[in-house]
């Protein structure tokens, strides 16, 4: 019963003090710290402190005061306060949280999971995916994947607007404008932004990838897409 206690705020000393009080019913301080073997002292400090949490008090007879515990049901009261008071508190709590969360969020990615991780939130998102430097070779990285990010994106109408380097596709990607820039732009770096949110991706043997949610740096990646797509050929 003592580490239940202990969860709602009471000391060790102060959750043996309150079990004994229970099991004795009304004592004298000298009694419980003969119980519980905590040196009178602490019991007189202990004591008090479980007097002001309401789970203590006292009476005196014949000038000798002696200690009752208070009705059990007072810890939950004190569990019902607890609780009500981080409600109060939460609100605020979360809001600064999520303001703070919203200036800037730069998250790392290793490997297809994470790639897969970036590709599913584009989902989420639902906005328009601009790309900067589509790589060739994301198909043959991602191929048991892409098909199904494809359907899925295709389903909830995720336009791709899209630049690469080099020669034109073979088979055309659905549902996207793709424009093309010459060879000399091909790097195996792309830039994918949606919403807020910028994925810069380094398409090697063991894709790396950097999330970074900020407003006001996707909307500089974004003036910098429009450029080159101004440039990019269809």
């Amino acid at each position: 019963m003592h580490d239940e206690l202990l969860t709602i705020g009471l000391t060790r000393v102060e959750a043996s003090i309150y079990s004994c009080l229970i099991d004795l019913g009304k004592a004298q301080a000298g009694t419980i710290s003969r119980k519980t073997g905590v040196h009178r002292r602490s019991v007189y400090d202990a004591l008090e402190r479980l007097i002001e949490k309401g789970l203590v008090s006292f009476i005196k007879e014949n000038d000798e005061r002696y200690y009752l515990p208070a009705d059990p049901v007072r810890i939950k009261q004190i569990i019902d306060d607890k609780r009500d008071a981080i409600y109060r508190v939460l609100p605020a709590l979360q809001a600064a949280y999520g303001e703070q969360k919203t200036k800037q969020e730069t998250l790392f990615y290793r490997g297809l999971e994470g790639l897969k991780t970036i590709f599913e939130d584009q989902i989420a998102e639902g906005k328009t995916v601009h790309i900067i430097g589509a790589a060739k070779n994301a198909g043959d990285i991602m191929r048991f994947y892409l098909p199904h990010y494809t359907n899925k994106r295709v389903k909830q109408k995720i336009k791709l607007i899209a630049i690469y380097a080099g020669e034109r596709r073979a088979h055309p990607i659905p549902y996207a404008d793709v424009r093309y820039l010459p060879e000399s732009y091909a790097s195996p770096v792309s830039t994918n932004i949606y919403g807020d949110k910028i994925a810069i991706i380094l398409w090697s043997h063991e894709p790396v990838a950097i999330l970074i949610k900020n407003k006001e740096v996707a909307e500089t990646y974004l003036k910098y897409f429009k450029l080159m797509y101004g440039m990019a050929k269809k």
